[in-house]
C-alpha cells in the first residue's frame, strides 16, 4: 500500500519553510508516497471541510523554494488542547485532529515547528497512537539538540544588514544607533548579528547590564575619535531593575517589545549623544531564505522522510556537526537553549571590545 504522509507548519513563520516542504514532497514521491499538506497548522483539520491539499513535485518549482513564509499558512495561537471557540469558551479538540487524520488515511505526520508546537503535537501523537516526526524551525535558535534551526541564519543576515545600513547614517549624524531585534527567550540573534555587524554594545537577556556601563563604552568609543556607536539589543532584554518590557496588543495579548525605545532616551541622557532607535520586528521573519537556510531546510526535509521510512517516530531531525541526525523530541524540548555567557561567541565579542553592559 502506498504510504500517505501529511505535513504542516506551526508557530511563527520564518524563511525556509517552503524549502523543507519541497524536500519532503520530492523525496516522498520518489519513494512512491502521497503527501498531503494541512493548512494553518493542524487547525485546518478542525474546519469543515478540512483545509488540506495534495502536494506534488510540480507544486514546488525553484520559485517556491525562494519564497519566504509558508504556502500552507501557520498559527501560533490555537492550541488544540485549549482551543478558543467563537462563544468565548475553551475546548479540547485534540481528538478531532486524531479522528481527521484517521479519516484521511494519514500514516505519518511531519510537523515543522518549535518547542511549543512539538510539545503539543507530540502529546496528540501519543494520545492517538500517531507516527510523528519534527523538523526544527525558529529564528530564535533556542531549540536544544540542534546546532541551528531553519530560519535563524536568514534572521541573523537581515539583522546584520540592518547594522550595515545604520552605520553610515550614524556616522553622518554623529549618532548612537540602537537596533532592537527579535529573541523571545534567548539572545542568539543579537549576539550573532552584533558580532558580525560590528556593534559596540550587545544586550541580551542572559547577561545583566547597567546603563552606566553601556554609557561608559559609548563614551570610550567617542573619546577614541569615532563619531558614532552601534548598539544591538534583544527584545527580551529586561530593564536594569529586572522588569520585562512588553506591549499589549488588541485582544489583550502581551508580547515582548519596546525595550529599544525604553533604552534610547536613557542612553542619550547618560552619554549626552543623539540617539535613534530602529526596531526590526517581523522584517527578520520575512523575505527569501538565504543559501544556508535553503540547504539546511532541504537536508532536514529529506532526513524527515528517511526517518518515516525507517519507522523512527517521536524524533526531531537535527543538524549536528555538519550532518542531519535525529534526536528524541522529548530531549529537544526539555530545555530552552539560551546563550551561555561563557560561550566562545561571547568570549569572541568581548575580545573584540564589544560591551555587554556588565
Amino acid at each position: 500500500m502506498t504510504k500517505h504522509i501529511a505535513i504542516f507548519t506551526s508557530g511563527g513563520d520564518c524563511a525556509g519553510l517552503n524549502a523543507v516542504m519541497r524536500a519532503v514532497v520530492h523525496h516522498a514521491h520518489g519513494l512512491g508516497w502521497k503527501v498531503t499538506g494541512i493548512e494553518n497548522g493542524t487547525s485546518g483539520l478542525l474546519e469543515s471541510p478540512y483545509k488540506v491539499r495534495e502536494l506534488k513535485p510540480d507544486d514546488f518549482d525553484g520559485f517556491i523554494m525562494r519564497r519566504g513564509g509558508t504556502i500552507l499558512g501557520t498559527t501560533n495561537s490555537k492550541n488544540p488542547f485549549e482551543y478558543p471557540m467563537e462563544d468565548g469558551s475553551i475546548k479540547d479538540r485534540s481528538q478531532e485532529i486524531i479522528d481527521a487524520l484517521g479519516e484521511l488515511g494519514i500514516e505519518a505526520l511531519i510537523g515543522i515547528g518549535g518547542d511549543g508546537s512539538f510539545d503539543i503535537h507530540s502529546r496528540i501523537a501519543e494520545q492517538g497512537g500517531l507516527n510523528f516526526v519534527g523538523v526544527p524551525k525558529t529564528i530564535d535558535n533556542d531549540l536544544d539538540m540542534t546546532d541551528v534551526s531553519v530560519g535563524f541564519d536568514t534572521a541573523v543576515a537581515v539583522a546584520t544588514e540592518a547594522l550595515d545600513r545604520l552605520q553610515p547614517t550614524a556616522a553622518s549624524h554623529d549618532r548612537v544607533m540602537i537596533l532592537e531585534v527579535m529573541g523571545r527567550d534567548a539572545g542568539h540573534i543579537a549576539l550573532n548579528a552584533g558580532i558580525a555587524g560590528g556593534a559596540d554594545v550587545i544586550l541580551i537577556p542572559e547577561i545583566a547590564y547597567s546603563i552606566d556601563k553601556v554609557a561608559e563604552k559609548i563614551k570610550a568609543v567617542k573619546a577614541a575619535g569615532r563619531n558614532f556607536a552601534l548598539m544591538v539589543v534583544s527584545e527580551a532584554v529586561r530593564t536594569p531593575s529586572g522588569d520585562k518590557h512588553q506591549v499589549v496588543y488588541h485582544g489583550g495579548e502581551t508580547r515582548y517589545g519596546g525595550i529599544g525605545e525604553y533604552l534610547g532616551p536613557k542612553v542619550a541622557e547618560a552619554t549626552g549623544f543623539e540617539t535613534r532607535v530602529t526596531v526590526l520586528g517581523h522584517v527578520q521573519r520575512g523575505g527569501a531564505p538565504n543559501w544556508n537556510d535553503r540547504l539546511l531546510a532541504l537536508a532536514l526535509g529529506v532526513k524527515a522522510v528517511d526517518l518515516i521510512d525507517e519507522g523512527k517516530f517521536g524524533h526531531m531531525v537535527a543538524w549536528q556537526n555538519r550532518s542531519a541526525v535525529s534526536v528524541p523530541i522529548k530531549d529537544a524540548i526539555k530545555r530552552c537553549r539560551i546563550v551561555d555567557p561563557k560561550s566562545d561567541l561571547v568570549h569572541t565579542a568581548k575580545a573584540l571590545g564589544i560591551s555587554f553592559g556588565d
